[in-house]
């Protein structure tokens, strides 16, 4: 491999430059006209306009992309995370251009892709799913039948979804009778398929993910978990390894089950097995990211591994360099997603960073997008960047954590730090006995 295209933007392009060049790999960047000034444009060794802001004229322009990789002598793609990194057509198009791409199959991708199906084939592995009902539902009337069935609280989901669109949590009849078809129609606009599902809601979970990897020589290994629970609307804002809420035989019956998982699908690549846990610590299927997560850098703390090289490496069909004995857990690690946004309601925060300091200090690792005078606009993700902290012991990393929250000075947008420094000065987040309620249960009692 020679030279890889980064089919995307902001931090992770930034964070996939950064492994090829210590690889010796030429890279090339694609931006739009919003992103002509920002920091991975010209990290890269080459870069190459592919259209106006809007990511369906430009990201998410496949044509265009391999075209640019064409004429610029890639021999690989790497996706990187959202965007077309899940993408079947995607990866199919790279191979008819005979360019690698930095993942795995296409069929995995589309079988995991669609949660309906990903389930069924969960089940035939005998890896427990969330009671719920396994098929596409048609209208609000058949979901109020479903949901009856199961027993309320339910979710309804979308098949397509992530990021928690199309997701829904009802109580009653009613409340799935005025949910589905804004749901539905979400899931139809962000993903072009809007079947839904049903599944049961659990009250107050854990959001546990497993890391796992695979190469095209039949080896596939977890890289241990991450607890991801502290989320606003459904997306995570802080997650951490290991997790402070799993007991050693716990964690390696999920560790086990995720593995069984990318076996029952013969995965090649990185990829992360998702999992919800109730109190019991009874541990049910969520479903399986194809790609990078953007909480790689914890379990790269805790690993000592580089993850997108490993992904470099698996795709050249080289194999794993390690056994699963090989992969030790040290120390703790624990990764806080700094946005451009109001730390109360969350609303995203566009405009120009007028000053930008970041923090330093030991076991203090900064994956970002921006530098002082970059614009934040309202087209993409409002993530700043990814503040990665490490130490021997939980305590430490939380201690290094607010120290470091303190240091960071970013002025001219709003910012989401005031919101992560109170989680990390409540009681029970430092007791590690939170769930995935956190963040609202606390700005309730913040607005009392």
């Amino acid at each position: 491999m020679r030279t890889v295209l980064i089919a995307n933007r902001g931090e992770i392009a930034r964070r996939i430059i950064r492994t090829c060049k210590a690889k010796g790999i030429r890279t090339i960047a694609v931006y739009s006209e919003a992103d002509a000034t920002m920091p991975f444009v010209r990290e890269a060794d080459t870069a190459v306009l592919i259209g106006p802001p809007p990511v369906a004229q430009s990201y998410l322009n496949m044509e265009t992309i391999l075209q640019a990789a064409k004429e610029h002598g890639a021999d690989a793609i790497h996706p990187g995370y959202g965007l077309l990194s899940e993408n079947g057509r995607f990866a199919r198009r790279c191979a008819e251009e005979g360019m690698i791409f930095i993942g795995p199959r296409p069929e995995v991708m589309e079988d995991m892709g669609a949660k309906i199906r990903a389930r069924s084939k969960m089940i035939e592995a005998g890896v427990p799913v969330v009671p719920g009902y396994n098929g596409n539902i048609l209208d609000a009337e058949e979901a109020c039948r479903v949901a009856a069935e199961i027993g309320y609280p339910v979710m309804l989901k979308a098949s397509a979804g992530g990021g928690g669109i199309g997701m829904q949590i009802c109580r009653d009849d009613e409340e799935v009778r005025k949910a589905f078809q804004s749901a539905k129609g979400r899931a139809k606009a962000y993903f072009g398929n809007d079947d839904m599902f049903i599944e049961k809601y659990i009250d107050n979970p854990h959001h546990i993910e497993v890391q796992i990897a695979g190469d095209e020589h039949g080896r596939i290994v977890h890289l241990f978990e991450r607890e991801c629970s502290i989320q606003r609307r459904h997306q995570k804002v802080i997650e951490e390894s290991p997790s402070p809420f799993l007991d050693e035989t716990t964690r390696g019956l999920i560790c086990d089950a995720a593995v069984r998982a990318a076996q029952a699908v013969e995965y090649t690549g990185v990829g992360t097995v998702e999992f919800i846990m109730d109190g019991n610590k009874e541990f049910f299927f969520l479903e399986m990211n194809t790609r990078l997560q953007v909480e790689h850098p914890v379990t790269e703390a805790v690993t000592g591994l580089d993850l997108v090289e490993l992904q470099l490496t698996i795709a050249e069909g080289k194999a794993l360099p390690f056994t699963q004995e090989d992969i030790t857990q040290q120390g703790h690690a624990m990764e806080l997603r700094i946005y451009a946004e109001d730390p109360v309601t969350f609303m995203p925060s566009p405009g120009t960073i007028s000053r930008y300091e970041q923090p330093e200090g030991e076991g203090i690792r900064i994956d970002d997008a921006v530098e002082s005078g970059s614009v934040i606009t309202p087209f993409y993700d409002p993530m700043i960047g990814k503040l990665i902290v490490s130490g021997n012991t939980r305590a430490e990393v939380i201690a290094r954590a607010e120290d470091a929250l303190a240091q960071y000075a970013i002025e001219g947008i709003k910012t989401n730090i005031s919101m992560l420094s109170e989680v990390l000065g409540d009681e029970e987040f430092a007791a590690g006995i939170y769930t995935t309620q956190f963040v609202q249960q606390m700005k309730r009692m913040t607005n009392k």
